[in-house]
């Protein structure tokens, strides 16, 4: 047995890595990092129920999802526009999310109702998306599958995929990515596992075409999700909570992270849209009502 000093979990050493590697492989299929599933599991199961469970939940963001984004980079559907929009908006909303976690919801039991309000929206979106009547046509190996004519402008971000074109606001991006920047680090995922979602059913971009932009924006917020919690430990904000990651935890599930993302994200291609959203979903509504259970009911 294992024991991580700074959140006191005591476990084996590669079990931590083995259950990154199981989430992250699963997600990554629609484009997110497992980290919305992951922290639940550090709460529940491994008892690491502080603040600074957000923090380690970012860094192990820092350390997988560059994997993702570099096999989609590889398959050239990285929708760089869409990812730069998504990434200034959801990096401008981090230090105000840092701050709620130390003031709103420091206490467990909150904290535990606040995951489960995040996930359950999370939810629905994906819900909405899946039981649409027109999804997006699967891709196979003898159809084009990469984005192109991408560009942004003050208006809009537009781009083309598998021959459908689209073109989303870039304004409203900015705000929603803002306001899931908040979220995503009060919460301790960075935000892709929120914008996802609302861009898939709201805008109706693609699951395929999402993956990328996520997969970076997620990792930008992740980084100043990292230090903004740092900093006001830094600076005496934390009312003597402790805020920095335990880093030997997050490094840890990292490791299994980038493993994961990188297998889910290549095998994406192969698995129709519609079970991607339906095999996340069940695994989200485990978590959603252990919480609600634990949170009227302990």
């Amino acid at each position: 047995m294992t024991t991580f000093e700074l959140s006191g979990v005591e476990t084996w050493w590669w079990f931590p890595m083995l259950v990154a590697f199981g989430i992250s492989s699963l997600t990554s299929l629609g484009g997110l990092s497992g980290a919305f599933l992951l922290l639940p599991f550090q709460v529940s199961v491994l008892g690491f129920t502080g603040p600074a469970v957000s923090s380690t939940n970012l860094l192990f963001n820092i350390v997988a999802t560059p994997a993702g984004v570099i096999a989609i980079i590889r398959e050239r559907r990285m929708v760089w526009p869409l990812a730069l929009v998504l990434s200034l908006g959801t990096i401008a909303g981090v230090f105000l999310g840092a701050l709620a976690r130390i003031h709103l919801v420091p206490d467990p039991r909150g904290f535990k109702m606040f995951v489960a309000m995040v996930l359950l929206y999370i939810a629905i979106r994906l819900l909405m998306s899946a039981l649409q009547r027109s999804q997006p046509p699967n891709p196979n190996n003898n159809q084009p599958f990469e984005v192109t004519n991408s560009r942004v402008g003050l208006k809009h971000v537009k781009f083309d995929f598998f021959g459908e074109s689209y073109s989303l606001s870039t304004p409203y991006l900015f705000l929603l990515s803002a306001v899931v920047g908040v979220v995503g680090t009060t919460y301790g995922i960075g935000g892709g596992a929120i914008i996802a979602p609302f861009l898939v059913t709201v805008f109706r971009v693609p699951v395929y075409a999402v993956a990328g932009p996520a997969f970076f924006s997620t990792f930008i917020s992740s980084v100043g999700g990292v230090l903004a919690y740092s900093l006001f430990e830094w600076m005496g904000l934390s009312t003597g909570l402790t805020l920095h990651p335990d880093w030997k935890l997050g490094l840890l599930m990292g490791a299994g992270g980038v493993a994961g993302i990188y297998l889910g994200s290549r095998l994406q291609r192969l698995v129709p849209a519609r079970i991607i959203k339906f095999v996340i979903l069940a695994a989200m509504m485990i978590v959603i009502v252990k919480y609600l259970l634990e949170f009227f009911y302990s």
